[in-house]
């Protein structure tokens, strides 16, 4: 049996690399994008190899439309046709209220969190559908329980940004259900990844476990496991759903 075959945005470090390593131990041949960090990129294709499935790392930008074009046709060459795409990268553009955030930042934030999924979704339905001779697949969107709650204070921007890919992912659940596609999203809450200290504060996750009705942050392997499980048959009858992993919050 041929295995399924997976591209995964962003996938060598944080929620991404775990989600590429259990999904490799699931089976699926697993191609994934990054930046410039190449020693953590060949890390994660070491650990999907040792579980028996073939690892791509493509340097690409979500940010560029032709990095995108360019990532797909690599997998396309390599690996073969897709099944599941997850949309997982993201960036926060840093912590700012709406008064002091510049075009800049809304632009780049909202080129890698929206426009680059978005993208992303429109290669995979030329490829997946069976409008398109396809044989069908699912998609997963990383989204944020910052979408429904606004993020006031810290990064209404990025909120927006996964508010849009909400909207995107009902929309286009709609829009593909008849063509064999399904799509999906996980909307992680507080996580305990390198986000935090990259958008400037490292004890965000400290400040902010007391507020969760579990009493903690998630973890990379609970996002994985959900990611995992809306691309896998156990969720054949689920499409244009955004799920919570938040820990009640």
């Amino acid at each position: 049996m041929t295995s399924p075959i997976a591209l995964i945005t962003a996938g060598s470090r944080g929620i991404g690399a775990t989600t590429a390593r259990l999904l490799a131990e699931a089976g699926y041949h697993v191609a994934f994008s990054y930046l410039s960090n190449e020693a953590a990129a060949r890390a994660v294709v070491e650990s999907i190899e040792q579980a028996g499935q073939r690892g791509l790392a493509i340097v690409a930008d979500n940010a560029v439309e032709a990095d995108i074009v360019r990532m797909f046709e690599t997998v396309d060459r390599e690996l073969g046709v897709l099944s599941a795409l997850v949309n997982n990268a993201g960036v926060t553009g840093g912590f700012s209220r709406v008064e002091a955030v510049t075009e800049e930042t809304l632009r780049y934030v909202s080129g890698v969190n929206f426009i680059g999924p978005m993208l992303c979704c429109r290669e995979a339905v030329r490829r997946m559908s069976t409008a398109h001779g396809g044989k069908g697949g699912a998609i997963v969107n990383v989204s944020s329980t910052a979408a429904t709650r606004g993020s006031a204070g810290e990064w209404v921007h990025y909120a927006a940004t996964k508010g849009a890919m909400n909207t995107m992912t009902v929309g286009l659940a709609t829009e593909v259900a008849g063509e064999g596609i399904r799509v999906n999203a996980v909307s992680p809450g507080l996580t305990a990844t390198e986000l935090h200290a990259e958008a400037g504060e490292p004890g965000r996750i400290n400040r902010l476990s007391k507020v969760i009705p579990l009493g903690r942050a998630g973890t990379s392997a609970e996002m994985a496991a959900a990611i995992r499980f809306l691309l896998s048959e156990e969720s054949a009858y689920t499409t244009g759903a955004i799920l919570p992993v938040a820990g009640g919050f």
